[in-house]
Order: C-alpha cells, then structure tokens, then sequence
C-alpha cells in the first residue's frame, strides 16, 4: 500500500443517517495541456471539500503525456502531502521504457497497487503489440489497471488475461457494452464519471452488482460534484453506494489474490 494509506479496508458499516465514506479513483494532477487548466494539490483538497470526498487515486498529466518518470514522481509527491494512493502511469507508446520504469516503481518500499494507462491519450490502439505486452507486464505483477479510453476499444482486449480494470471512461451511451463484457469477466469494474443517463448506476447494480461500480470523478478537472451528487441520489440501497463510494476501491489497491 502507499505510504499514506486510503481508510481501513473494512470500515464500520454505514446506516442510512450516516453520510458513506467517498473516495475518487480518478484524481490528475498537473497540466492540462488540451485546456491550459492546472491540478495542483490544493485544487483537489479544495473540491474534496466542498464534496465530502476524504481520498482517492492519484496520477500525473505530465506522466501522461510527455515525462514518465518524472510526472509518477510529482504524483508520488502528492499522494504523500495530501494522504492519497498513488498509481503511476506507464507510457504505451513504449514498451521497453514501461518495463523500466515498472520496475522501478516496483523496487520501491512501498510498491504501488494500481497502474494507470492512457492509450487513447497516447495514441496508441489497443491492438498494438505494446499495449498487450505492458497489459500483461501488470497483470503478472498482480496490480490493478486504470484505463482510460473507449470500453468498446480497449476492454475487447483485455478478455481473457485474469486482469483487473477500471474503465475510467464508460460513457452511459455504450452502458451495454460495459455490462456484456463484465458478465464473463468478474475483474472488470467501471467509473462511475460518466453514467449519468436514467439509472445507469442501477442498471450496472442490477446487472453484475454494485461492487463493478467505483467511484471516479477526475478531481480537479471534471464536475466532481454532479458524479458524487448522481451517486448519493440513486436507487441504490445505502450498501450499494457505500461499495461504490470506497469499498470496492478499496480492495481493488489489496494485493491480488
């Protein structure tokens, strides 16, 4: 686990009048280089605040989308100064320099659980022979994956491998195509970022079980306060949303088993 760990795995349970425990899956840090925005650790503290999130996952733009190593660093800094996970991100586009720098994060004291990966970002199609091999890099290792892109994309190519992914970009439009792939595939989990349609949470909960749904709400460069809000307003009982909030995230940065 990271220095600073997340919450205990097995909180006190949650009655109705309490309010859950919410932690986001998909916090970025950095540059936005598509909109000049900037994330910086008070940004996320200051929407975490006004949302009732306590925490969450933590990764670098800068890792994304130029300097590997250097953006993971400045996301390490982060979750260790304002007590988050960290997930580093490996670049797709290059293969040799993802075994490196696994590697390196691996050889740490504190190994990161979760990895992220940006394809769509990278311009890197998941057909691609890298993709796979740094899939498979990460799967062996026993991490969690974090992918961005299109469920349509890129879960076809993650069947199959025992993996364990968070679809941080399931829109509500291709709900369907989310749920299909997660009846065969008991370690596919989704955001819940976009599903925001008429009970896409629900529809999710109903059909594979509210502990595929996790929380993610880009903190701080998405409406963070519209995804919590969509949660804590569904149908789901009080321990569905409490699986969503944080449970399910939670032992996704456990040690496979």
């Amino acid at each position: 686990m990271p220095e600073t760990p997340l919450p205990e795995t097995s909180p006190p349970e949650t009655s109705p009048a309490e309010d859950p425990v919410l932690l986001d899956c998909d916090v970025l840090v950095g540059h936005d280089v598509t909109t000049g925005r900037w994330g910086r650790a008070e940004n996320v503290q200051e929407v975490f605040k006004t949302t009732g999130i306590s925490g969450g996952v933590v990764s670098s733009l800068r890792a994304i989308h130029f300097d590997v190593p250097s953006g993971n660093d400045e996301a390490r800094q982060v979750a260790e100064s304002i007590g988050l996970a960290f997930c580093p991100v490996l670049d797709v586009r290059d293969a040799l320099g993802a075994e490196r720098e696994l590697a390196r994060q691996l050889s740490g004291d504190a190994p990161p659980r979760a990895f992220r990966l940006a394809p769509t970002a990278q311009s890197v199609d998941p057909a691609y022979p890298a993709f796979d091999h740094v899939v498979r890099l990460l799967v062996d290792a026993g991490t969690t994956l974090f992918v961005e892109g299109d469920v349509r994309k890129v879960g076809p190519a993650l069947r199959g491998l025992g993996a364990r992914v968070v679809f941080l970009d399931t829109h509500f439009y291709y709900l369907g195509d989310f749920v299909i792939l997660a009846r065969s595939e008991p370690g596919f989990f989704t955001s819940t970022r976009m599903l925001t349609g008429p009970d896409s949470l629900e529809i999710v909960a109903g059909e594979v079980g509210a502990e595929r749904l996790v929380l993610g709400c880009r903190t701080p460069f998405h409406e963070t306060t519209s995804v919590v809000r969509r949660l804590l307003s569904s149908k789901l009982s009080p321990g569905e949303i409490a699986l969503a909030g944080s449970t399910s995230l939670k032992s996704l940065l456990e040690p496979a088993c």
